[in-house]
């Protein structure tokens, strides 16, 4: 059966010498596995191009339940990405938040909150003229709202923050998975921003190291087989 869905696209692997498999989040079914053969054909109905990271999309496409993979019947990019696959710094945050998202949700089942939530994060990035010096900081946050652990802010500030636990502490906890003060407070101002606030907020390039270095760990430590990010490098160039 034929079905309309919005996508975001995660990965594409070559399949065979004309053929590709893409990874898109997709707001009706989550994350699904698709074969598109003759992609890389010179006129392919459906080209592999349209599926570069984070690209926006708009498909038909057949799905059965319990299949591994699925196929499309017609893809578009909608809305088209204006400026982030041509600026150095918005296609680098790309990179790692694909990475990110890529790690993150092989076990998510559909969500159309969390699919509206990343649909906008990534119009945001497209579009926005502001500092995106936090943005990435910022998405980390918003994200794993989404995916069950956001921080328990409480009340007032507290000097450390667990990352086991997800909680601010006045104590510091018998292990070393621990956020510590100064970063703390930067940490709980992240939590309350927007990506426009964020922009505004002062952090320099050890801080923010710092702060993405903690937020991986915290990752790791409540995402089944996160494992390593490896663009963090690329955000530590970009970010100097």
């Amino acid at each position: 059966m034929l079905h309309k869905t919005k996508g975001i696209a995660l990965k594409l692997t070559n399949y065979s010498e004309s053929s590709v498999v893409v990874q898109v989040y997709t707001e009706s079914f989550g994350l699904q596995s698709y074969l598109v053969n003759g992609a890389k054909k010179p006129k392919a109905k459906i080209k592999a191009n349209l599926f570069q990271p984070l690209h926006l999309l708009e498909l038909i496409v057949y799905h059965k339940d319990n299949n591994n993979l699925q196929r499309i019947s017609e893809a578009h990019q909608t809305p088209p990405l204006l400026d982030l696959p041509y600026n150095i710094v918005k296609s680098s945050i790309a990179i790692f938040l694909n990475e990110v998202l890529y790690k993150s949700l092989k076990q998510q089942q559909h969500d159309g909150f969390l699919f509206n939530f990343i649909f906008q994060s990534i119009r945001y990035l497209d579009e926005t003229d502001h500092s995106l010096a936090n943005f990435h900081l910022t998405f980390l946050i918003k994200l794993s709202m989404f995916l069950g652990f956001l921080p328990n802010v409480g009340t007032k500030v507290l000097p450390y923050f667990d990352l086991r636990e997800g909680n601010f502490s006045s104590s510091l906890p018998a292990h070393s998975e621990v956020l510590q003060p100064p970063h703390t407070e930067i940490f709980h101002q992240l939590i309350g921003s927007t990506y426009a606030s964020a922009a505004l907020l002062k952090i320099n390039k050890e801080e923010r190291a710092l702060l993405l270095s903690k937020m991986l760990d915290f990752y790791n430590i409540h995402v089944a087989n996160f494992g390593e990010i490896n663009s963090v490098y690329i955000l530590e160039e970009i970010f100097r």
